[in-house]
């Protein structure tokens, strides 16, 4: 999912009041940020496809299960509130390409569209949003979502998977997988991502073809 650098309305810091009551009546989503208010883009075809098959994978695998898939419209809450949560300006609202829940959703206020539980949050890396996404975005889900076992970085250039697991010090280790072969599998819920299948559709370029033919003389 694409992030634009874009504030909205004048150069200040928002409260968390704030933020929700415009996002809320807002028909675009955005992000906030200690206080700062980010308009989110639109998607490339690659990185809807990827979406899609995310979530018909992920759907079909957690069916009788005690979890559930949510898309980007859902919220994620993390922490960083130092004061009263509607006049703070800390802390971060954001969206996630798919976020995993397990048992009852746990929800911010009675509006029941921010997430306060995410067991798995998957991210469909854009070239204006992977920096952010795998620093300072993935250090706040790390700190303040202490339900948070698993994070996956997908790429939509190449058939990349890289999948960051919450261990029991609390350290996190990531694993790595490259090519149409490959399968990620998350345990902490019984799911398995196959990249043949959340890549389907998506058409690579010469070169990233070729990369991958280097890699398959390797084995």
């Amino acid at each position: 999912m694409a992030r634009a650098e874009l504030k909205i309305k004048e150069e200040r810091l928002y409260t968390v009041d704030e933020y929700l009551e415009m996002e809320r009546q807002s028909l675009e989503r955005h992000e906030f940020i200690d206080g700062e208010i980010f308009l989110m883009a639109g998607e490339s075809d690659e990185h809807g496809d990827i979406s899609v098959n995310l979530i018909r994978e992920l759907s079909l695998q957690l069916k009788d299960k005690n979890c559930r898939v949510r898309t980007k419209d859902a919220k994620i809450k993390s922490g960083g509130f130092t004061q009263k949560i509607g006049q703070s300006t800390k802390g971060m609202f954001s969206y996630t390409d798919l976020t995993v829940i397990c048992g009852e959703v746990e929800h911010h206020d009675k509006k029941k569209e921010i997430i306060l539980n995410p067991k798995v949050i998957i991210e469909v890396l854009s070239e204006s949003t992977e920096i952010f996404d795998r620093n300072d975005k993935f250090t706040r889900y790390k700190m303040f979502n202490e339900t948070l076992t698993d994070y996956v970085l997908v790429s939509q250039d190449k058939p990349m998977i890289e999948h960051f697991i919450r261990q029991n010090d609390n350290s996190w280790k990531v694993f790595t997988y490259i090519g149409l072969d490959k399968v990620c599998g998350i345990e902490s819920i019984e799911c398995e991502l196959k990249l043949a299948e959340i890549y389907d559709r998506v058409n690579f370029s010469k070169k990233t073809l070729k990369f991958l033919k280097e890699i398959a003389n390797i084995k």
